[in-house]
């Protein structure tokens, strides 16, 4: 059966070959561009329509047997559904002139443009929600670090004064210690030629003493 005859079967079931004919190209038109643009066509009951990347690959001439480099292609591909090849095959019988051998769509099938935007709406206010409550949890924790960071800042600023303190306190008894210790040195200084003097004056306590033995015994002797 060519387009032709398939024009010609269907043309009674559409009111004429011409809408026919244009439904037929409709139908075949919108297939080769979906499957071109790499979507599925998919047709409950007779199969779906597909692209199919083919990668570089080495084959033979069958007239000459020379291997040959093949380059990288898309091909299309149909892949006959169950029920299609279940009436091929002969396990379920053809049903007559009058019925339809493909199964109908089901009731709000066809309607699916809706659905899907309306799934696809959903899915992106959910994606905003998630988005929001993403920024959200990065902005309490930034402010949580920063919090943390200025405590720690207002501690050690605290903690500075307190060292300084401590500081000037060492240096003050530092220059307490070096007043002290010239002080020391004076006392030392005055303390020694007292001493040096007191030495001095020992002998003439020993002359003193040898006048009065001599004084004794010129008595003795007159």
């Amino acid at each position: 059966m060519n387009k032709a005859q398939l024009v010609e079967a269907i043309a009674d079931k559409l009111g004429g070959r011409q809408q026919a004919a244009d439904a037929v190209d409709a139908v075949l038109d919108a297939i080769v561009r979906a499957v071109v643009a790499g979507d599925r066509v998919s047709v409950t009951g007779f199969g779906s329509f597909e692209k199919v990347d083919r990668p570089a690959r080495y084959a033979r001439n069958p007239q000459t047997g020379e291997r040959v480099r093949v380059k990288k292609t898309s091909v299309p591909r149909f892949r006959a559904g169950q029920g299609f090849k279940d009436l091929v095959s002969g396990s379920k019988k053809l049903p007559k002139g009058g019925e339809v051998s493909v199964k109908k769509a089901p009731k709000g099938s066809l309607s699916g443009g809706k659905v899907t935007a309306k799934a696809a709406a959903k899915k992106a206010t959910a994606k905003k929600a998630t988005a929001k409550k993403a920024a959200v949890k990065k902005t309490t924790a930034a402010k949580t670090t920063a919090k943390k960071v200025t405590a720690k800042k207002t501690t050690a600023k605290k903690a500075a004064p307190a060292k300084k303190a401590t500081t000037t306190t060492t240096t003050a008894k530092k220059a307490a210690a070096k007043k002290a210790a010239p002080a020391k040195k004076a006392t030392a200084k005055k303390t020694a030629p007292a001493k040096k003097a007191a030495a001095v004056k020992a002998p003439a306590r020993k002359t003193t003493a040898r006048k009065t033995t001599a004084k004794k015994t010129a008595a003795k002797k007159k």
